[in-house]
């Protein structure tokens, strides 16, 4: 497996992790419909977390957040539409990032609640 593939699933453990320990129950990983790839469906209360991770070794070309676009925007609402119809679900819907950022030994993680209402 490449070395950023490696990065990437470090970056969605430790997010799964830091949201276990919130009192998210996880429901899915990497769960996906048609082109969209949904990395945590998550479960807190009566919300539905959809969480985007972005994780990368250093910010120097761009926060990670800044690399979801309006298309994948697109993808994720599609897909998780279609979670909440196959799964019968009546919960409220939030989209999140979490960004996770590697520097020397360490993990940064911030995590963004209802993220895309601000693309």
């Amino acid at each position: 497996m490449a070395e950023h593939n490696d990065l990437g699933k470090k970056g969605e453990e430790i997010a799964v992790k830091y949201l276990q320990e919130h009192n998210y129950t996880i429901l899915d990983l990497n769960w996906t419909f048609q082109k969209a790839e949904v990395d945590i469906i998550a479960l807190k209360n009566n919300t539905l977390a959809v969480v985007e991770v972005k994780t990368r070794s250093s910010i120097m070309v761009g926060e990670p957040q800044e690399f979801i676009n309006k298309k994948k925007i697109n993808l994720l609402v599609k897909a998780i539409n279609e979670y909440v119809i196959t799964k019968n679900l009546d919960v409220n819907v939030r989209f999140d990032i979490i960004t996770v950022v590697k520097s020397k030994s360490t993990f940064k993680l911030i995590h963004f609640k209802d993220a895309f209402y601000s693309f």
